[in-house]
């Protein structure tokens, strides 16, 4: 994609997430173009439809979850990086939780971005979950999955009260380390 295309695809991505949040996955296209500072064309041409486009914020925002686990795994230790990649799950759910509710009902189950979002995430979580194990600071009996649906817990159980979040987060970390015999 050359770079002024590239630019445009983030924009509006970016404008759509903005829209979304405000009105739903119904948030009139030629609004988020018009916001976006681009044409209905240019717009059609990245996204022929609306399911594209929500299917497209969706995938960027788990991307962007996934790829930090990596970043976190090579630039902290492994039990520092499993304890910020849950902190960011969390974070991602308490500030998210109404848009990617919305975009997930919106999105088939069926389809490829589902399937890939699932398979990025599972495999983020479980590079995560292996390095802290090997490193012997988290429980063997943990499977990545767990991570994420304590993590989507927390985050759940925090939208009406997110200053509590760091405190569930704490407990949850301090029951998944490794207990000595």
């Amino acid at each position: 994609m050359r770079a002024d295309a590239r630019r445009n695809y983030e924009r509006i991505i970016n404008v759509a997430r903005e829209a979304f949040t405000e009105h739903g996955p119904e948030a009139p296209l030629d609004d988020i173009a018009r916001r976006a500072c681009v044409g209905p064309g240019t717009l059609y041409r990245h996204f022929p439809n609306r399911e594209a486009l929500i299917e497209a914020v969706y995938r960027a925002d788990i991307e962007k979850l996934a790829q930090r686990a990596t970043e976190l795994a090579e630039a902290r230790s492994p039990g520092d990086a499993l304890a910020e990649w849950v902190r960011e799950q969390v974070g991602f759910v308490v500030q998210n939780h109404g848009l990617a509710a919305t975009l997930k009902a919106a999105i088939d189950r069926d389809s490829e971005t589902f399937a890939l979002c699932k398979v990025m995430l599972n495999d983020a979580a479980a590079k995560i979950v292996k390095a802290a194990q090997e490193a012997g600071v988290l429980r063997e009996d943990v499977q990545p999955r767990d991570i994420m649906l304590m993590a989507h817990g927390v985050g759940a159980a925090s939208q009406n009260s997110p200053d509590a979040a760091p405190r569930m987060v704490a407990v949850m970390l301090d029951g998944l380390r490794r207990q000595e015999p």
